[in-house]
């Protein structure tokens, strides 16, 4: 394929939400030797505001929307180390993870890119994560922060049993707790007994710097571009579950 064939079906199969082809076609474009912020900006981009635009009509409903936001989440996956083009040297260690009884992931997954980009080494725990999971992670890897996300006002009351779990082995005392999601304010990560709180992915990167003392800005240029339209399109597509 041509590299306008390749960037052609980048945007086309990111509208239709046709995740497997947006990575397939992801490869094949870097095999091409084509540049990652050209399929970015060329195609990824372009086919997340043309779904929008569909959606603001009318001819796109919750559903496509979503569909669309994980194949660019998909194509991502291969970017993300290009575009974010960070050191050698990692700041430090993120242990993060959705708390128990909550599967949802996308804004996890929107924050690790921006974590990777500023140069933080990531453990996704996944999804359902466990208390009992969160310590055994802290003590394997002694990360320099934990990272907690909740999408249910149902599942945020995680906070605060996995914070007691941390506090019961030991281990609170060696970790910073971040905490984040929909529902979440800052108020109430406050009485949970969280050090930080963070609104967005776009912010999460910068706090954690600003916990670990690492100076430096927050990630900016192509990677930030790409996380905040996902992160615009999920905000639309995924409201609150109560």
């Amino acid at each position: 394929m041509t590299h306008d064939e390749i960037l052609k079906g980048l945007f086309d199969n990111t509208i239709l939400g046709k995740a497997v082809l947006v990575k397939e076609l992801t490869q094949q474009g870097l095999d091409a030797t084509l540049e990652p912020t050209e399929m970015l900006y060329k195609a990824l981009l372009p086919a997340l505001q043309e779904v929008g635009r569909r959606f603001e009509l009318g001819d796109f409903f919750v559903p496509e929307m979503l569909l669309s936001a994980k194949a660019m989440q998909g194509a991502l996956t291969l970017l993300r180390p290009l575009l974010a083009a960070k050191g050698d040297k990692s700041l430090g260690k993120y242990v993060m993870g959705t708390v128990k009884g909550d599967v949802h992931d996308i804004g996890k997954n929107l924050c690790n890119i921006m974590l990777e980009g500023a140069g933080f080494e990531v453990i996704d725990l996944g999804v359902n994560t466990s208390p009992e999971k969160f310590v055994d992670a802290v003590q394997k890897h002694q990360p320099d922060i934990v990272g907690m996300s909740a999408f249910l006002t149902t599942t945020m009351p995680m906070f605060k049993v996995t914070i007691e779990a941390l506090k019961k082995a030991g281990l609170r005392d060696k970790v910073r707790v971040m905490v984040g999601g929909a529902p979440v304010t800052a108020q109430y990560a406050e009485l949970a007994g969280a050090d930080a709180y963070c609104p967005d992915a776009s912010s999460t990167a910068r706090k954690a710097k600003e916990l670990i003392g690492a100076t430096g800005a927050a990630p900016v240029g192509a990677l930030a571009d790409a996380v905040k339209a996902v992160e615009q399109m999920v905000s639309v597509a995924e409201p609150e579950n109560k």
